[in-house]
């Protein structure tokens, strides 16, 4: 499913532990790490996608984990051509995310890679929050970049002082909580209809 521009409708998932490290995946057979994405299917809300490829890729359900924050936009990124299976090329051009902001409520022995027949990883760590982008493939870095910096205003703070900033101004950057409520009562951005 592409939108008219040619991009795939997408979520990013930042899932954090107590420490506000976040999970950092290394992609099956590679030396490549990542965050946990995954597209949306038709007739998915950006939510009920994130869910599912959070079940699927790291092996948690709803109920391990809350809800922080999410960007306000799509954030995208194009794939290089050699990247690009040739029966798609032409018409794909990449990737448009929806990235959401998770505390994880569970346990780290509830993270399950093998959790269906099909595992994006081979292993996982917990990493400080700033990942380093240089083990991120080239053109994903960006959007890392831009989304990493968009949500760390929600933050949890840790021991009474917000992470990403101290002696911020709580009007312009409200606490996590006030970003969740509004997460909550937003409209639901839907995935655009390709054209054809």
């Amino acid at each position: 499913m592409l939108d008219r521009d040619g991009f795939r409708p997408n979520v990013g998932i930042i899932l954090l532990n107590q420490k506000n490290q976040v999970f950092w995946g290394k992609r099956i057979r590679t030396h490549s790490w990542q965050f946990p994405q995954g597209g949306i299917d038709r007739g998915e809300t950006p939510e009920q996608a994130m869910y599912r490829e959070l079940h699927e890729e790291v092996g948690l359900q709803p109920e391990h984990v809350a809800i922080v924050a999410r960007t306000r936009d799509w954030l995208r990124y194009e794939v290089p051509q050699r990247y690009i299976r040739r029966d798609a090329r032409g018409h794909y051009k990449g990737q448009k995310q929806i990235w959401f902001l998770l505390q994880l409520t569970g346990f780290d022995w509830d993270l399950n890679l093998r959790a269906t027949d099909h595992p994006e990883f081979d292993a996982w760590r917990w990493n400080d929050y700033w990942v380093p982008l240089d083990a991120v493939v080239d053109f994903k870095r960006g959007v890392y970049r831009d989304a990493l910096t968009e949500l760390s205003r929600y933050l949890p703070r840790l021991d009474g002082r917000a992470r990403a900033g101290l002696g911020r101004d709580t009007a312009a950057h409200p606490p996590a909580e006030s970003a969740a409520h509004a997460i909550e009562n937003a409209p639901q951005q839907e995935p655009e209809a390709p054209d054809s």
